[in-house]
């Protein structure tokens, strides 16, 4: 059986939505928090059951049996998701599970600027010390980081931000099902595994691609580190947010974020989806298209 974790989120749920596309129900199950959200999974086959990083014993009922259990990294920081993925190693060692896969990121390092990426680092170092045969799913920076912006610049007409480098920004709608043929193929199995897009750009591109999509300028200005965040601060953004997002700034441009592999699109049978078509509203999963707004 595969269990999948956060099986209640955007990603662990697409990758759920995935493995029903080719596989029976019956061998897949969920860990989630609100298992009663999910009845429409439960309705279908699936074995639907509450796992908690919180809570060990929910766990080791929602890894009974389980051959393969993908842990989607926790929505926390620092220590708090570092507790949390051990308490989810530590779940899948007692319940024999034969492989864990985990979404780590790409750029995971210890001595990364990026927050996330060390303790992305230090969770893989956790797998390793573990025993457990596992894969360490490095994926691509989710693309709705610069989607989020280019809509905000679209409507002020300037996208205001620190100098950064290419990033290799990845969608859902491709990771999904990547990750779902990892979980349905062990021979696809290596200890890490890099799924990007099929190509990187800075924001300056991008800005000058939403240009072209719209019809209208957005004019890309570069701001220094401590001016962006200030603003972001000034805006109301914790402090601690601020300097997190300025840390994609700082890991692209030491180029941490920039890898292109093609693992993605050879495990999808098609080229990633582009920049150029989300722009355009092509891509339903990550949200309205600037076209649209």
């Amino acid at each position: 059986m595969i269990i999948v974790t956060g099986a209640g989120g955007r990603l662990g749920g697409a990758v759920v939505d995935a493995l029903l596309e080719h596989t029976d129900p019956s061998a897949v199950g969920v860990s989630t928090t609100r298992p009663d959200e999910l009845s429409a999974l439960a309705d279908r086959g699936v074995r639907v059951r509450r796992g908690d990083y919180d809570d060990p014993e929910s766990l080791a009922s929602a890894f009974e049996g389980a051959d393969r259990v993908l842990v989607v990294s926790a929505p926390r920081h620092g220590t708090a998701a570092l507790d949390a993925h051990r308490v989810a190693i530590e779940a899948a060692r007692t319940a024999g599970v034969g492989r864990v896969v985990y979404t780590s990121h790409v750029g995971s390092d210890a001595l990364s600027p990026f927050p996330p990426a060390v303790t992305h680092a230090t969770t893989e170092t956790m797998l390793r010390d573990s025993g457990l045969p596992f894969t360490a799913v490095r994926n691509g920076f989710y693309a709705d980081t610069p989607l989020r912006l280019l809509r905000t610049a679209a409507e002020s007409g300037v996208l205001r931000v620190p100098v950064d480098a290419p990033v290799s920004w990845t969608f859902h709608r491709d990771l999904a099902p990547g990750i779902a043929s990892l979980l349905l193929d062990d021979s696809l199995a290596e200890q890490v595994v890099t799924l990007t897009s099929g190509r990187a750009a800075d924001l300056a591109e991008l800005a000058a691609t939403a240009s072209a999509v719209l019809g209208r300028p957005i004019r890309h200005e570069t701001v220094g580190d401590d001016e962006y965040v200030a603003g972001l601060v000034a805006a109301g953004v914790p402090e601690f947010g601020a300097a997190m997002l300025l840390g994609i700034f700082r890991a692209s441009r030491q180029r941490r974020l920039g890898i292109v592999d093609p693992a993605l699109g050879e495990l999808l049978g098609r080229p990633t989806t582009t920049l150029e078509e989300a722009l355009a509203g092509e891509d339903a999963q990550a949200g309205p298209g600037l076209a649209r707004t």
